[in-house]
C-alpha cells in the first residue's frame, strides 16, 4: 500500500476513535447474527455473515451504539478496511445477564 494511502487509512481510524458512540469492546454477539459490510464504487455491500473462516483473522474491533443496522452500516463504511479489500462485521451484542 503506498505510504499516502496508510497515512489517509491511519487518519480515518484515528477519526473513528474519536466518534462519541465508538468506545472498547464488550462481548461481540453471536456469528450467524452478524452483517458483513463492504464498500464498492462509494457504496455499502450488505452480505449475512459471519465474515471470518479459516482464511482470515481480526484486526480489532470496536463497539457502537446505534440506534439500528442501518446507522452501524454508516459507521462501518467508514471503516478503511472496508474499502481497501477488506471487510467490517458488524454483530448486534449480546447481554450476559
Amino acid at each position: 500500500m503506498p505510504e499516502e494511502d496508510k497515512k489517509a487509512a491511519f487518519a480515518d481510524y484515528a477519526a473513528l476513535a474519536e466518534i462519541e458512540n465508538w468506545s472498547g469492546a464488550p462481548p461481540m454477539g453471536l456469528p450467524q447474527n452478524a452483517t458483513i459490510v463492504t464498500v464498492t464504487d462509494g457504496a455499502p455491500v450488505l452480505t449475512d455473515g459471519p465474515w471470518l473462516d479459516i482464511r482470515h483473522t481480526v484486526g480489532g474491533f470496536a463497539v457502537v451504539e446505534a440506534p439500528d443496522l442501518d446507522a452501524a452500516v454508516a459507521l462501518a463504511a467508514q471503516v478503511p478496511r472496508a474499502r481497501l479489500g477488506g471487510a467490517v462485521e458488524v454483530r448486534p451484542s449480546v447481554s450476559l445477564f
